[in-house]
């Protein structure tokens, strides 16, 4: 079943008795998405069954959403992306009578702690943000057919796509109410979206975002909040024909065949989260997690036609399928392990041959995807408030794909030679080595639009051109350390007290301090759209969502629907 899964039972005090979220889910399970597909052009549907809520509480009236119906949409987009070659764009649209959507369910959001509120806006954003990835980089274009009032969130989902059209009938309108109507601000990157990719004017986003009634028609067009607004008579036709001159632009092959996506075989007690490639060791006393990220057990194969014959299990794509569900896991259901202990296991040779085949077919449709997809899920690591830190033992294979998981870390532990035992990942002996490949030299960028080693090394120009001189050789300790590509090399008898220590000092820090801490230096250089939005996310939401005026007992969104105006505290901050 999608969404909840009942929690097994657990040592009193040690965590929360709400169910865990489970984020695996196909089109036979969605109960909020229809998704049909009449090549080139696939729909997807939105029409929000009002009794299935994530969690009881609440009804998801108007279309309105929680965390269940993005995770149903994230799903969608990813299967658009990998099932469907043949569709070269999307188009989302309401299943209900003059209303796209309501935006994010009001109730849900005043009943939810904090940390829940938080988690919900990030992974939404990431949706959103997948959606334009899918538009900019994977030929799959979407346009928002929104043929009813869109506000809030659902106008938000809206600007993720390439072109808005809104249905021209006198009432439906586009608008962004949280200020004057719950105290808080459109929290899935709306005004940014706004000003910085719809280029509307500061003064009229100003005026737009104090409005709750929002606009309608020509004038939502003149302010640039929609591209077109069609007539109710014309609209079907007007559609079709917008989403065919997207799908002519698009580059997706003709006559491609897709792979499917099966569920993910997974694992899970209140100890251990468990998949063929990733391992999530959690030690509650510790309040910690410790991540193993095992490498391919088998050399690449020879071309696309064994890439396309395994499909899902093709290792570059397996692995990151399963540490995209790992983390929503972790991020979402265990709120109180702070501290990420990242290690790897397995051969850095085949890691690094993985790499290569994807580097020489990267113009295959699949591969682009593959690589898109690692993309994202490391930008999803990177967003994630959790301090990570990375230790390199012998049997580790943090090279090229894997090296990434090293270069997002916080710090990042080196052992200078070997364990005296002999002991390591796999117990072997030799001492550990990180390596430079392909994939850490262009096609991961982070949010910033830089690489990982470009953000390691900003300002320092020199130091990164003798890491890309090194690239293909396997480093040991000492002289990763003097390249600083690591952050420490202690030796066997100092190794064990120095990670302890440092894990203890961790999680002896307040976290909220730690999150502010994390968020302000993990993306350094360019300010882009998405650093923009995940900032402001971090900074402000995460502050405004913890403020009486919003959500305490008078706050704007307890008092939502009451007929009672939010009592205020006038004093600015």
């Amino acid at each position: 079943m999608t969404g909840l899964v009942d929690r097994p039972t657990e040592p009193a005090g040690e965590q929360s008795s709400e169910p865990r979220v489970d984020f695996r889910t196909d089109p036979t399970r969605y109960r909020h998405w229809r998704l049909s597909i009449e090549a080139p052009v696939a729909t997807l549907t939105m029409d929000v069954e009002e009794n299935g809520g994530l969690r009881p509480g609440y009804e998801l009236k108007l279309n309105s959403y929680d965390l269940g119906v993005d995770l149903e949409l994230y799903d969608a987009v990813q299967r658009l992306r990998f099932e469907h070659p043949e569709v070269r764009a999307v188009v989302v649209t309401s299943g209900k009578e003059k209303v796209f959507s309501a935006g994010a369910n009001i109730r849900m959001l005043a009943a939810s702690p904090h940390p829940w509120k938080v988690n919900f806006c990030k992974f939404t954003n990431e949706t959103r943000n997948g959606m334009e990835d899918a538009s900019a980089h994977s030929g799959q274009p979407y346009l928002a057919a929104v043929n009813g009032t869109a506000s809030g969130g659902g106008y938000e989902l809206a600007l993720a796509c390439d072109r808005i059209l809104l249905v021209d009938d006198r009432s439906s309108a586009v608008s962004l109410p949280e200020l004057p109507l719950l105290g808080v601000l459109p929290g899935t990157g709306g005004l940014t979206r706004v000003v910085d990719k719809r280029h509307v004017r500061r003064d009229l986003a100003d005026v737009f975002s104090t409005r709750a009634e929002g606009l309608t028609g020509a004038k939502a067009v003149h302010w640039r909040l929609v591209d077109e607004a069609v007539p109710r008579a014309k609209w079907e036709e007007t559609v079709a024909r917008r989403a065919a001159e997207l799908a002519e632009r698009s580059d997706r092959p003709a006559g491609a065949r897709g792979i499917e996506l099966p569920d993910l075989p997974k694992s899970r007690s209140n100890d251990e989260i468990g998949y063929r490639h990733v391992h999530a060791r959690l030690d509650r006393g510790e309040a910690a997690v410790h991540l193993t990220v095992r490498g391919p057990e088998d050399d690449p194969p020879a071309d696309l036609a064994g890439i396309r014959a395994l499909g899902a299990d093709f290792w570059s794509l397996a692995v990151i399928r399963e540490l995209d569900d790992v983390i929503l896991d972790l991020r979402t259901n265990e709120l109180e392990l702070g501290t990420w202990v990242i290690r790897t296991e397995g051969a850095s040779e085949r890691v690094l041959a993985y790499d290569e085949l994807l580097a020489a077919k990267a113009d295959d449709w699949l591969v682009r995807e593959v690589m898109l997809y690692a993309k994202r899920t490391l930008s999803r690591l990177d967003l994630t408030s959790r301090s990570l830190f990375a230790l390199i033992e012998p049997g580790s294979c943090f090279a090229g794909t894997l090296l990434e998981l090293a270069l997002a870390a916080d710090r990042t532990f080196h052992l200078h030679g070997a364990f005296e035992d002999g002991s390591g990942a796999g117990h072997v002996a030799e001492p550990a080595a990180v390596t430079v490949g392909t994939m850490n030299l262009g096609p991961l960028p982070m949010i910033n639009g830089l690489t990982r080693l470009q953000t390691r090394f900003l300002g320092d120009q020199a130091g990164y051109e003798k890491v890309v001189a090194r690239a293909g050789e396997p480093l040991p300790a000492e002289e990763a350390l003097d390249l600083g590509l690591v952050t420490f090399a202690p030796d066997d008898l100092d190794w064990e007290d120095e990670v302890r220590l440092a894990l203890e000092e961790r999680a002896s820090f307040s976290p909220d301090a730690l999150t502010g801490l994390e968020a302000n230096y993990r993306f350094p250089g360019p300010e882009t759209l998405e650093t923009k939005i995940f900032g402001r996310l971090s900074a402000w939401q995460n502050w405004i969502f913890t403020r009486p005026n919003a959500a305490g007992a008078q706050g704007a969104l307890r008092r939502f629907g009451t007929g009672q105006r939010p009592d205020y505290d006038r004093k600015r901050v």
